[in-house]
């Protein structure tokens, strides 16, 4: 049931990269799918710089939102676009290339309906048939992911996904962060749940999944973390940085007085000179840039408190 962009309860946003093949069938079981659920919805299908057949496969399609990114640039960003393009209350992401079924949408809306803000699909029987170059690195961010960011869930990466707008609102999705959603969601205080899907190993081109995304999600995990925690207070990182290598600085220094006077030996030709000058510099250093930071940040709250407060008129009749 198509309606006004103002009374659209569910979008359904989906990107693509080579998956010409599949277009027709997706939006075909899409709209299965959401017509009989009878809720007002929209499909946003994001071309990510595609350069087979996609795009124009898509244009063919009714009823679509279609949006063609001027180039490949990558799915978190297609997502984001999709996601800051809709208008449903709640967002349903997926995959294109058929691994995600469309019928499993109805039982992530069942757990938001139950009070949940994010609902990730968990893809249980995915690797019974996969071989170990794509098993282990799926396993090991996964566990990593759970590990450091403590967000439970058994498949971080699936893109079967449901949201309510409001929790979207508040996220900003880059890099890979799209395999760590969940961990930022966390962060905003959501609700998360996590429900059984199906799977279906695609049929056409192969995955690019392989060990060096692991590396590329760790370290968006870490950007993640870094600044959860020290965005609002950097000299705490970058003091205790200064700390540390002024201490460093300081036992190295110590050693050379007890080379000295207790050993009698020359510290001349050992590298104690240059690391008690080394660590004392980068300590000044991060002590400096911590300082710095906290300037930034405070001026940044100042101009913020200023566009806050310089409010002419507000009337409230009630």
């Amino acid at each position: 049931m198509l309606e006004n962009k103002e009374n659209i309860k569910l979008s359904v946003v989906v990107p693509f990269y080579n998956e010409g093949n599949t277009v027709a069938e997706l939006h075909s079981r899409l709209l299965k799918v959401l017509n009989d659920r009878g809720d007002s919805f929209e499909i946003i299908f994001v071309d990510d710089g595609s350069i087979d057949d996609t795009f124009s496969n898509i244009k063919k399609l009714y009823p679509v939102k279609t949006i063609s990114l001027r180039k490949k640039s990558g799915q978190s960003a297609a997502l984001s676009m999709g996601i800051k393009k809709s208008q449903g209350a709640i967002v349903v992401t997926l995959d294109s290339d058929l691994e995600n079924h469309p019928e499993d949408i109805p039982v992530l809306l069942k757990k938001i309906d139950d009070g949940y803000d994010l609902v990730s699909g968990w893809r249980k029987k995915r690797w019974s048939s996969q071989p170990l170059s794509r098993r282990l690195p799926s396993i090991l961010a996964n566990k990593l992911i759970s590990f450091v960011s403590g967000i439970k869930l058994h498949d971080h990466g699936c893109s079967l996904k449901a949201y309510r707008r409001e929790l979207l609102e508040q996220l900003n999705i880059k890099g890979e962060d799209h395999r760590i959603i969940a961990s930022y969601a966390a962060i905003h205080g959501a609700k998360i749940a996590e429900a059984e899907v199906n799977y279906t190993p695609r049929r056409y081109g192969r995955s690019n999944y392989g060990l060096f995304r692991v590396f590329k999600v760790l370290l968006d995990l870490v950007a993640l973390i870094f600044f959860h925690k020290y965005a609002n207070r950097p000299m705490h990182f970058f003091g205790g940085l200064g700390f540390a290598t002024f201490l460093f600085s300081a036992i190295s220094f110590f050693i050379m007085i007890y080379f000295k006077f207790f050993l009698k030996i020359s510290f001349i030709s050992t590298p104690l000179p240059i690391l008690v000058t080394l660590f004392a510099v980068l300590g000044v250093q991060f002590v400096l840039m911590g300082l710095l930071a906290e300037i930034i940040i405070r001026k940044s709250d100042q101009r913020r408190e200023h566009n806050l407060f310089a409010i002419k008129e507000e009337i409230s009749n009630s």
